[in-house]
């Protein structure tokens, strides 16, 4: 029972203060699932992460379902998103009420500039602890070498993430068990 509650108050927690979708709950859904209940190691998390960021849909919901599941089953995944969705949709209805009230106000836009520097770092500082989670595990150069391919592969070669992140799984599951680093 006590891991049900823990569900709520976590994935709640996470999702009403992840302003701006994914990317920024997700720090904060690390934070909760890795670092204050102990869930999940910094590893699985990352691995939760690469897998569901190859399946369709909001990748919160997806880690709550898992963490979820994992910790209660399937109470636990049906608990953990309904408070990863149920706040998010109520607080959306109720913002899209009051922006379309004052969305001429320049407190209005001020507050929504100013949130995305502090979204910007909380990606840089989950970026820094999965980058260094990935060099413990595999070592700095073929983390390195990975890290520039995806890039490469995004940036110059136009490929989609997706088939970029599958990629890397294949690799891990080929070549990375012959390596002993």
């Amino acid at each position: 029972m006590n891991d049900m509650i823990h569900l709520i108050v976590g994935f709640f927690i996470s999702n009403v203060l992840g302003y701006g979708g994914g990317p920024a709950s997700i720090p904060l859904i690390y934070r909760e699932v890795v670092t204050n209940y102990n869930w999940t190691s910094d590893h699985q998390f990352s691995n939760i992460l690469a897998l569901g960021n190859t399946l369709p849909g909001p990748i919160a919901t997806k880690i709550a379902a898992f963490v979820g599941y994992d910790v209660a089953g399937i109470s636990g995944a049906l608990l953990a998103l309904a408070a990863t969705v149920v706040p998010s949709a109520i607080a959306l209805i109720v913002l899209l009420k009051i922006m379309r009230r004052y969305r001429q106000s320049s407190v209005v836009k001020g507050m929504t500039l100013l949130v995305q520097p502090v979204i910007a770092i909380m990606m840089l500082v989950l970026t820094w602890q999965m980058g260094k989670t990935s060099m413990d595990s595999l070592g700095m150069w073929q983390s390195i070498i990975i890290a520039a391919v995806a890039l490469w592969a995004m940036e110059k070669r136009k490929i989609h993430p997706a088939f970029v992140i599958l990629c890397a799984f294949i690799y891990g599951g080929i070549v990375v068990p012959h390596f002993h680093v």
